[in-house]
């Protein structure tokens, strides 16, 4: 392509979702599934217009995507919103995506005939949720505000704790010396150094803020990027986990009055729109149709596994203790099952070099 036909094919890409946005609206379905289905469409087994199988390309795409719909979602809610309800997202963050990827990980490896680790690494694959997709659902809904509030918090913490599973199970696959307590190790490397750093990144943000007047408004939504891409660069150098890192900073930058705060929020609320449609896009063009029919039945059996049983079973245990209703636990685990980041997630085994990762 030249130049011109790559601007216009982005144009008129971001122009498809946009009209798939309003026709979502309207059939009340997820705006995100369609631009999923736009990629597909897009993608070599039907129109062909785009052959994508780039899995190193998607999965920086995605992860550069979902780095900043986490900081997005971070600075909408705020610490203060997300307090209340800290305990049962951290319950479910952890405790339901550990729980999770095991029930949905020894399901896979009987119906795929995996290695229990093989199973154990697709259960953690799928026990992601996805905070694009969480976000762009509740901010439209009649849920109690403890039981969004929850789920907000809870999808934007799962995708560190199942991108920790996913590369401690590849470790185990692939390392004949490598066992739990290195994964435990990995674990609390990764959640420590994020933390610290996602914390310490934020608050010179704000201090920054604050001292620092910019000579133009539209330089604080730069700055603010600037915050955010240091806090995941930071944390993922030094070994720990970039994408809760980069939400905490986006809690913290969120919480406090900032100049320029309504600049800052609508620019990373478009920012973030333009991250989920691209993400959704390109792992619609990594999706192949032709391929699904040696696992067509198998997957379909596995997903209500993980939809029936694995999901609701886990997140009734992780909210044991906690002040909700049995109607609101069912819709924690279904609401919050949802989204692209398992695509992402299915791309590191395969660069990784997994036996049966395709």
């Amino acid at each position: 392509m030249t130049d011109g036909e790559l601007i216009l094919v982005t144009g008129a890409m971001l122009a498809c979702g946009l009209i798939a946005s309003l026709l979502a609206t309207r059939m009340r379905v997820p705006a995100l599934l369609l631009f999923l289905g736009l990629g597909m469409l897009a993608g070599s087994d039907i129109t062909g217009w785009i052959y994508l199988d780039d899995y190193e390309l998607a999965r920086t795409v995605g992860v550069v995507a979902l780095a900043l719909i986490l900081f997005e979602g971070g600075l909408a809610a705020g610490w203060q919103e997300i307090r209340p309800v800290l305990r049962p997202a951290i319950g479910l963050a952890f405790i339901g995506t550990i729980l999770t990827a095991l029930i949905a990980g020894f399901a896979a490896a009987w119906l795929f005939d995996f290695s229990t680790l093989q199973g154990l690494l697709l259960g953690s694959i799928l026990a992601a949720t996805d905070s694009a997709a969480v976000f762009s659902v509740l901010r439209g809904s009649t849920l109690r505000r403890k039981v969004a509030r929850t789920l907000e918090g809870e999808s934007a913490l799962n995708d560190p704790v199942a991108v920790l599973l996913v590369l401690g199970f590849i470790d185990w696959i692939q390392k004949p010396d490598y066992g739990l307590l290195d994964m435990a190790g990995l674990f609390v490397a990764q959640v420590s150094i994020g933390i610290a750093a996602g914390i310490t990144i934020g608050w010179l943000g704000v201090e920054a803020f604050r001292r620092v007047r910019l000579a133009s408004s539209g330089l604080y939504p730069v700055a603010s990027l600037t915050v955010g891409a240091l806090s995941f660069g930071v944390a993922d150098t030094l070994g720990g986990s970039g994408f809760l890192a980069v939400y905490l900073t986006g809690l913290v930058l969120g919480s406090p009055h900032i100049p320029a705060r309504r600049a800052v929020a609508a620019f990373h609320d478009g920012l973030a729109w333009v991250a989920q449609l691209s993400l959704f896009f390109v792992l619609g063009l990594l999706v192949f149709p032709s391929e699904f029919g040696g696992v067509a039945l198998e997957g379909t059996i596995l997903a209500l596994v993980l939809v029936f049983v694995a999901r609701p079973v886990a997140t009734f245990v992780a909210t044991l203790w906690e002040q909700f209703t049995n109607r609101e636990r069912i819709a924690l685990g279904w609401a919050g099952l949802r989204g692209a980041v398992p695509v992402v997630l299915a791309t590191f085994p395969v660069i990784e070099g997994v036996s049966d990762a395709h």
